[in-house]
C-alpha cells in the first residue's frame, strides 16, 4: 500500500532580534532557537518522520533551523533545496512552490516564515487550533498535514491536520 502524502510545515525557530545582522534576511537564531530546532529534529526522528523532499527559505534563521533539524534526522545538507521564493511568501506562492515539488515525493518538509506559513496552513486545513494567546504556528512549530495525491491540486481545506507540535510540547 502506498504511503499517504504528507506535508510537514515548520516555522523557523526563535530568531535573535538583538543581533547585529544588517538585514531581516540575515537575522540568526536566538539561544532559544538553537535549543528548539534540534529538539524538534530529535522529536521528528523519534516519530520516524523522514521527509523525502525538503525545501527551505535561505534566510539565516530558516537555514539554521533546517540544518539543525536535518542533522538530527541524519539527512545531509546537500539534500535541502533552498528556494528564495519562500522568504516572505504568500500562501499562494507557497502553493506554487509545492506544485513544483517532485511528483514522487510522499512527505515534504517546508521550512519558512509567517505570516505565509500560517496562511498556507489555514488554506489547507479547516480551523487549525490556536494557542491560548491566539497564535497558530509559533517558532519551531511543526504542522503535519495529510494531503491528496497531487501536489499541484491543493484546493481550500483539502488537507487533514494530523498534528501540530510546538517545542513546549516536546521539551
Amino acid at each position: 500500500m502506498a504511503k499517504q502524502r504528507e506535508l510537514l510545515i515548520l516555522r523557523h525557530a526563535k530568531s535573535d532580534w538583538e543581533s547585529d545582522a544588517k538585514t531581516d534576511f540575515d537575522r540568526p537564531l536566538a539561544r532559544r532557537g538553537h535549543r528548539d530546532a534540534p529538539a524538534m529534529g530529535k522529536w521528528m526522528n523519534q516519530q520516524k518522520l523522514a521527509p523525502d523532499y525538503i525545501i527551505s527559505s535561505p534566510a539565516m534563521r530558516a537555514k539554521q533551523t533546517v540544518d539543525a533539524v536535518t542533522k538530527e534526522l541524519g539527512i545531509a545538507h546537500k539534500h535541502i533545496h533552498f528556494n528564495q521564493k519562500i522568504y516572505l511568501a504568500s500562501a499562494e506562492s507557497l502553493l506554487q512552490i509545492l506544485a513544483e515539488c517532485p511528483k514522487t515525493a510522499k512527505q515534504i518538509l517546508i521550512v519558512g516564515h509567517n505570516p505565509g506559513l500560517d496562511d498556507l496552513l489555514q488554506h489547507l486545513v479547516d480551523k487549525p487550533p490556536l494557542t491560548g494567546d491566539g497564535k497558530l504556528l509559533t517558532t519551531a512549530c511543526l504542522a503535519r498535514i495529510a494531503l491528496p495525491e497531487d501536489w499541484t491540486q491543493l484546493p481550500h481545506h483539502c488537507g487533514q491536520l494530523v498534528a501540530i507540535i510546538r517545542p513546549r510540547d516536546i521539551t
